[in-house]
């Protein structure tokens, strides 16, 4: 399983040790940017539709302006930049409703349906396709595993073998993937040989399901360092090597490596472990 290290520092891309920890940023944040950095080694490109759909309750760019985007950044990044994220439409209750998701995240609410929902991530896939190749990855969207499974007959009813990409994003499973309903979801359309890309999984879902997932991406480590909180030696104060004196990790390049090779290792224990019946 590949894992994307997450993070919304842009500049991190420049950092050498992407060489060996490929990055998952977002497309919102690259696309501020007007000399472009440096990338050391490979990411994947999220749209950004969380945060569209929560401040708009709907995407403000159309499809075109998407690829344009796109487009400037394999220009300058190439092959460095594997796959790209679709303007897709997250599923979540939340998303659809609207309400207070905790720490300051507001959702207008789309007021829209889970079908709805899935038509349009479809149909956009089909546009980007068309501008932009097979960059851009189709995402499966829904809530209940029934819902997946429509969104599947979706694709397959645009001419999309799922079974043919080499990547299909798995959608609206961040907020419940180390659950049973979340596993069994996973477990199911892996099971017909989809290649799943797990989005914003934490470390009880990657564990639970990296068998199954051929990548996965976190920003979890962030969330670790807030609740912990984790805060490493020394970072407390500024100076060379240090991270100019912050109360935990949450920005922290030099823990979020180091979470994530905490991360790579513990997979390999849990696969090195034998098996009981």
């Amino acid at each position: 399983m590949r894992f994307f290290l997450g993070t919304n520092a842009v500049h991190w891309l420049s950092d050498p040790r992407s060489e060996e920890a490929p990055l998952f940023v977002s497309r919102r944040r690259l696309s501020t940017y007007k000399t472009l950095p440096h990338a050391a080694g490979s990411f994947a490109l999220d749209s950004g539709g969380f945060t569209e759909l929560q401040m708009h309750g709907k995407w403000t760019i159309t499809a075109e302006q998407y690829a344009e985007e796109i487009g400037r950044f394999v220009r300058f990044y190439g092959e460095k930049l594997l796959w790209v994220a679709p303007q897709d439409w997250m599923c979540e209750p939340i998303v659809i409703a609207g309400g207070n998701a905790g720490r300051g995240v507001v959702f207008r609410g789309t007021r829209s349906y889970v079908v709805e929902h899935q038509r349009r991530t479809v149909k956009n896939f089909v546009a980007l396709r068309a501008l932009l190749g097979d960059l851009v990855i189709p995402v499966l969207q829904g809530w209940s595993l029934v819902d997946y499974r429509r969104c599947q007959e979706l694709y397959a009813k645009a001419g999309v073998r799922l079974a043919d990409e080499p990547t299909v994003g798995l959608g609206s499973v961040c907020r419940r993937q180390s659950t049973v309903e979340a596993t069994e979801i996973v477990t199911a359309l892996a099971a017909d040989g989809l290649r799943l890309h797990g989005f914003g999984f934490k470390k009880g879902g990657v564990k639970n399901c990296h068998k199954m997932l051929a990548s996965a991406d976190s920003m979890a480590w962030s969330a670790t360092a807030r609740q912990t909180p984790v805060l490493l030696p020394d970072h407390d104060k500024p100076g060379p090597g240090r991270c100019g004196g912050h109360k935990n990790c949450t920005s922290c390049a030099e823990w979020a490596f180091m979470w994530r090779e905490q991360l790579m290792r513990e997979i390999e224990t849990v696969e090195a472990a034998p098996a009981f019946c």
